[in-house]
């Protein structure tokens, strides 16, 4: 019987960046919802202003899933997304406006046409 896992690959390259802030922020979320093992799954999905837009939260890991391990936490990406989402850093920010995670995406307006509200390809959460 093969291990679910078996064909996860660990990846030795960086697909993406997670701030410090942000796996703190991170952790706090997971505390308060009992999650022990912190795995956050980030998904690219065809749409949004930069053409692409992201999909974000607890998972675990599936057979293909690509896994980068920062800070702590396990960020796990479908092999689909993994082009869109090859460069870009998780943030959390604090404005005035509000407060959570940001996708800094570098290569977002690459993607499609963009739009003033992503800034230069950094679409919120």
């Amino acid at each position: 019987m093969q291990s679910q896992n078996q064909n996860v690959e660990q990846n030795t390259q960086i697909v993406i960046t997670l701030t410090e802030k942000a796996a703190e922020e991170l952790k706090k979320l997971a505390k308060q919802h009992n999650i022990e093992d912190v795995v956050l799954r980030v998904q690219a999905i065809p749409g949004g202003c930069s053409g692409i837009s992201y999909s974000m939260g607890f998972d675990e890991v599936r057979e293909g899933d690509t896994v980068i391990e920062q800070h702590g936490i396990k960020i796990v990406v479908d092999q689909n997304s993994v082009p869109f989402i090859n460069g870009a850093e998780i943030d959390y920010v604090v404005t005035p406006f509000g407060e959570g995670f940001k996708i800094n995406n570098p290569n977002a307006m690459t993607f499609g046409g963009g739009c003033s509200s992503c800034g230069g390809g950094s679409c919120g959460i």
